[in-house]
C-alpha cells in the first residue's frame, strides 16, 4: 500500500461545503436505493406464499436470497474497492441493480424470481462495500457522524418507501407492477448518485497480494472491539428483519385482519429510522459511541415487549420504539467500525456488513420457523436473544479503550 500523505483539514469535506452536500446527497440517494430494491418485497410475502404456493419460510428468500448474496460477496467488492476506487464501483453498482430489478416483473416461476433476487443482491453489493469506507476516508472528522447518520436514513427512508409503495403497487395491480416500479426507482436512483457524488481525494491503492490481506485480516481479527462490532451487527439486522418479516402474517390474521395496504402503511415506521440515524450520529458527535449505543439496544428491547399486546395502537406503538433503537443503534455501531480500523476501514466495513446482512438470512428466516411453531410470541422470543445478546456486547464495548483519542 502506498502511503497516505499528511492531509491537512482543508481537504476534508467540511460540514456546510457545497461538495458536502452532494456527498451527503449522493450517499443518501445510495442509501435509499440500497434499501427499496432490497426490502421493497417484504410487505408481499404473503401474496407470493399464495401466488407460487411455497411456504412462509420459503417465500421469505425473496429476501434473504438477495442479502445472503450480498453478504456473501461484501468482502470481494471491498477489495475490489481498494484496489481501483469507490465511487465508480458504486456508481456502477447501482445502475446493474436497477437493470436487474427491472427484469423480475418478467419471471413465470419463484426459482427464477430467487436468481434474480441473489444476482440483485451481488450487484448491489458494490455500494454499502465502499460507503462506509468512502466516508470514513472523505468527511471532515467533526461532520462524519452526521454523514454516517444521513447515510443510513437514506437506508431508512428507502426501505420504508419500498415497501409501502410495492404494497400499495400490488393492492391496486400486481406483484409484478410492484417490482417494475421499484427498478425505476432504483435506476433515478443510479442516475443521480452517478451526478452527485463528489470525486476521492484520499483513496489510495491496497495491495491484492494474500499476504497483505492475511495481516489486514489478523490486525481486525486482533482488535478487542471489532469482532464485537461484527457480532453486533449479525444480531441487530436478525432481531430487525425478523420482526418485519412476520410482522405482516401476524396483522393479516385475527384480531387484526388488516388488508395488504394496511400492512404496508405500517412500513412508513421507517420514518422513525430515519429520524434515528440523523439524530443519533449528531448525538455521537457530541457524547461518544460508547454512551450511546447501549441505550438505543434497550429502546428496541423495550419496543420488542410492546409488540406483544392484542391492541394494534401498542403494536404500532412497539414497532416504532424497535425501529428507532435499531437505526440509532446500527448508525452507532457502523461509524464506530471506521474509527477502531483506520486504514483497514474498507475491509472492517466488509465484515461488518457481511454480518450485518447475514443477519438478514440467518435469524430473519430462523424467525419464520418460530412463526410456525409459536406464531408471534415465539418470533418474539427468538428477537428477544438477539437483543439481549447485543445488549451485553454494547456493554463489553462501553468499556473497551479506543485506539485513537476519544470523541
Amino acid at each position: 500500500m502506498s502511503p497516505s500523505p499528511a492531509l491537512s483539514g482543508s481537504d476534508y469535506l467540511e460540514a456546510g461545503t457545497p461538495a458536502y452536500r452532494r456527498a451527503n446527497l449522493a450517499m443518501f440517494v445510495g442509501g435509499f436505493a440500497t434499501f427499496a430494491l432490497l426490502y421493497g418485497p417484504q410487505p408481499l410475502l404473503p401474496l407470493l406464499t399464495r401466488e407460487f404456493a411455497v411456504s412462509p419460510a420459503s417465500a421469505s428468500l425473496s429476501v434473504s436470497a438477495g442479502t445472503a448474496a450480498l453478504a456473501l460477496m461484501l468482502i470481494p467488492m471491498s477489495l475490489l474497492s481498494d484496489r481501483y476506487g469507490r465511487a465508480r464501483l458504486m456508481q456502477i453498482s447501482l445502475v446493474c441493480s436497477a437493470l436487474l430489478s427491472l427484469l423480475v416483473p418478467l419471471v413465470d416461476s419463484f426459482e427464477q424470481l430467487l436468481v434474480l433476487r441473489a444476482l440483485l443482491g451481488i450487484s448491489i453489493a458494490g455500494l454499502p462495500a465502499a460507503a462506509m469506507a468512502w466516508l470514513g476516508e472523505e468527511i471532515a472528522p467533526r461532520a462524519q457522524g452526521r454523514a454516517m447518520g444521513l447515510y443510513i436514513a437514506g437506508n431508512a427512508l428507502g426501505g420504508m418507501s419500498g415497501r409501502f409503495i410495492a404494497a400499495l403497487l400490488t393492492e391496486w395491480s400486481n406483484w409484478q407492477t410492484a417490482f417494475l416500479v421499484l427498478g425505476v426507482m432504483g435506476a433515478l436512483a443510479a442516475l443521480l448518485f452517478w451526478q452527485s457524488v463528489p470525486a476521492s481525494r484520499h483513496f489510495h491503492s491496497r495491495s491484492l497480494k494474500p499476504a497483505a490481506l492475511f495481516a489486514d485480516f489478523v490486525q481486525i481479527l486482533r482488535d478487542p472491539g471489532l469482532p464485537r462490532l461484527f457480532l453486533t451487527s449479525f444480531l441487530l439486522m436478525g432481531a430487525f428483519v425478523g420482526l418485519y418479516n412476520y410482522l405482516g402474517f401476524r396483522l393479516h390474521e385475527p384480531p387484526f385482519n388488516l388488508g395488504q395496504t394496511a400492512v404496508g402503511a405500517i412500513f412508513l415506521l421507517y420514518v422513525m429510522g430515519t429520524w434515528a440515524s440523523a439524530w443519533s450520529g449528531r448525538l455521537v458527535d457530541r457524547v461518544g459511541r460508547r454512551n450511546v449505543l447501549w441505550m438505543m439496544v434497550v429502546v428496541m428491547g423495550a419496543g420488542l415487549a410492546t409488540t406483544l399486546a392484542s391492541q394494534l395502537l401498542l403494536v404500532i406503538l412497539g414497532v416504532a420504539l424497535f425501529t428507532f433503537g435499531f437505526f440509532g443503534a446500527h448508525t452507532t455501531a457502523s461509524g464506530w467500525v471506521g474509527q477502531r480500523a483506520r486504514e483497514r476501514r474498507a475491509l472492517a466495513a466488509a465484515l461488518y456488513l457481511t454480518g450485518y446482512y447475514l443477519g438478514a438470512s440467518i435469524p430473519g428466516t430462523l424467525a419464520g420457523l418460530a412463526w410456525s411453531w409459536g406464531k408471534w410470541p415465539g418470533v418474539a422470543l427468538v428477537l428477544g436473544g438477539c437483543v439481549l445478546g447485543v445488549l451485553g456486547l454494547a456493554l463489553q464495548l462501553r468499556r473497551l479503550a479506543p485506539p485513537v483519542e476519544p470523541r
